[in-house]
């Protein structure tokens, strides 16, 4: 076996610049394909969501909203969904921190989800702010 010159080692070509970002890029798309995976097997709040804004969607589609309306809509579902990520890893991080019940603890956990509510609760009234009108003259109401 030949022993390797240091010449020969600074022969072997370095990835480029362009192909370690590609990589770096694909990475972080697979470690949030694993967090949104993480977060539809464990929490049966994001099923809810799902259907929710599965539903709204089509709806949408169907009332045919206006560019503007739809960026509200949008942003609501959004708003959710990120409160309900954040909910998940706070719990996550709380529970490995703290296997122990601890009143801190659980008052972190309290707000996260208090956090979700709220922004759920937002996501309805712009619902029906946007929605309704659409819908009372699409059904004739």
């Amino acid at each position: 076996m030949d022993p390797v010159i240091p010449e020969q080692q600074s022969q072997r070509k370095k990835p480029s610049a362009l192909k370690l970002f590609i990589i770096s890029r694909g990475n972080s798309f697979k470690y949030a394909s694993r967090g949104l995976s993480y977060v539809m097997r464990t929490q049966k709040n994001a099923w809810i969501h799902t259907v929710v804004m599965l539903a709204v969607i089509a709806v949408s589609f169907w009332l045919q909203l206006t560019r503007m309306e739809w960026v509200a809509i949008l942003l609501v579902i959004g708003m959710v969904w990120t409160a309900e990520f954040i909910n998940t890893s706070l719990e996550s991080i709380v529970d490995m921190a703290s296997p122990e019940r601890h009143p801190l603890a659980q008052v972190g956990k309290d707000v996260a989800a208090a956090a979700v509510l709220f922004a759920a609760l937002i996501a309805v009234i712009v619902g029906i702010l946007v929605l309704g009108p659409h819908l009372r003259i699409k059904l004739g109401l």
